[in-house]
């Protein structure tokens, strides 16, 4: 084997390593968030994306989806809400936040786009998709009461989650040196 092949090799071991630290980051989060009182069966404050905002610079976007599967499905397996309608919400609230954040965080660069930014715009999103599906399957129009709670909450966590991948990547040696890696 060339030393070429070797250090490819290398960085997929590395990056399947770092894959299930932050899945497992998500696992553990999404258990601390479980305990955490809500207002809504389907409200939660959403730290357990935190793994998941933190991922965005470091993979490509099927890594990304991986981890994002990781996150929907082990949270599911968590909560015990793997065949309700709980799961959709949150499958459909993480699917189109993190995929929203992976794009514009891809199109305008970590220079034009800080994590406060793709954290307001995830949860936003999280939240909007979230709002949706209640109107469409539990509230039907009485859900227009509940979205401007949920989207302001939805603001202030994701700036909340934003500030804080903010003063991490700052800080993490661990994580500039796997965006170096990239």
């Amino acid at each position: 084997m060339s030393n070429d092949a070797i250090k490819i090799q290398d960085r997929s071991d590395e990056q399947r390593r770092i894959v299930a630290i932050l899945g497992a980051f998500c696992l553990f989060l999404s258990t601390i968030e479980y305990m955490i009182p809500k207002p809504l069966p389907f409200m939660r404050i959403g730290i357990a994306n935190l793994p998941l905002m933190l991922a965005l610079d470091m993979f490509p976007l099927h890594t990304f989806v991986l981890l994002v599967c990781i996150k929907v499905l082990g949270q599911a397996l968590i909560t015990g809400t793997l065949f309700s309608y709980i799961f959709l919400f949150s499958l459909a609230g993480t699917a189109a936040s993190s995929l929203v954040m992976y794009l514009i965080r891809r199109l305008l660069g970590p220079s034009r786009i800080s994590f406060i930014g793709v954290g307001t715009i995830g949860a936003l999103l999280s939240n909007l998709s979230q709002i949706v599906l209640a109107w469409i399957f539990i509230f039907g129009s009485s859900a227009r009461f509940i979205a401007p709670p949920f989207l302001a909450a939805g603001v202030i966590t994701g700036i909340a989650l934003g500030v804080f991948c903010e003063y991490f990547t700052a800080r993490s040696e661990w994580y500039k040196a796997r965006i170096r890696e990239r």
